[in-house]
């Protein structure tokens, strides 16, 4: 069975992007990816929902604690309460994703 290795885009791959296309400084940046994440992150606290056209939608949820089995062992626990961030893309974006998708 191969082992198929993810190729997952890191931040110094988008500051690479940036300063091949643009060319401003990595340092700043990075500076600039990192201003805009916090935003990001501070705007979906405050607002619980966070939209972003021809991207997708942001919608952070509550789940509440529970008890979940872990399957190996048929041991029962308890799953925390937590918050977590679903993500529903725009139309926009789903249509040049599967621009080339062969039907």
């Amino acid at each position: 069975m191969a082992i198929i290795k993810r190729n997952n885009t890191k931040k110094k791959d988008i500051v690479k992007n940036i300063f091949s296309n643009i060319g401003i400084s990595h340092l700043y940046t990075s500076k600039i990816i990192d201003d805009l994440i916090k935003i990001l992150i501070t705007n979906l606290f405050l607002s619980k929902s966070l939209k972003i056209k021809n991207f997708g939608t942001f919608v952070l949820k509550r789940k509440y604690k529970r008890i979940g089995r872990n399957p190996m062992n048929q041991k029962s626990y308890e799953i925390a309460e937590r918050n977590t961030v679903l993500f529903k893309s725009a139309e926009t974006l789903k249509k040049v994703i599967n621009k080339n998708v062969k039907k």
